[in-house]
C-alpha cells in the first residue's frame, strides 16, 4: 500500500447537512485513513513577505492521509467526499 494526502479546499459556514455528509464520508474512509485534521486561519510566508490567509473558497481547510494501492484508488475515495471547492490528491513519497 502507498500513502496519499487528500487536501481539502474551500470553506463555507457548516450546516447540519454539510456536517452529516462529512461524517458519513469520514466513516466510509475510516478503514483506509492514517491521519486527518482541519485547518483554521493561517499565514503564507514568501520572499515577498507574509500575508494572512483567512478561511474562504480558496483555502486549504483540511487533510486526510489514506492508504491506497494506487493514485486511482485514492481518487475514488476522494470522489465520495462532500468537498466545498475541490480536493487535491498527492502520493506521499517516502525518503
Amino acid at each position: 500500500m502507498k500513502k496519499f494526502v487528500l487536501l481539502h479546499y474551500g470553506f463555507e459556514k457548516p450546516t447540519p447537512e454539510i456536517m452529516a455528509a462529512w461524517g458519513k464520508w469520514f466513516e466510509a474512509t475510516k478503514p483506509h485513513a492514517v491521519d486527518m485534521g482541519g485547518f483554521g486561519n493561517g499565514r503564507e510566508i514568501s520572499k515577498g513577505g507574509t500575508k494572512d490567509l483567512p478561511l474562504g473558497p480558496d483555502s486549504i481547510t483540511g487533510f486526510t492521509i489514506v492508504n491506497a494501492a494506487s493514485l486511482d484508488d485514492a481518487e475514488k475515495m476522494a470522489q465520495g467526499n462532500p468537498f466545498i471547492s475541490s480536493i487535491r490528491v498527492y502520493e506521499v513519497r517516502s525518503g
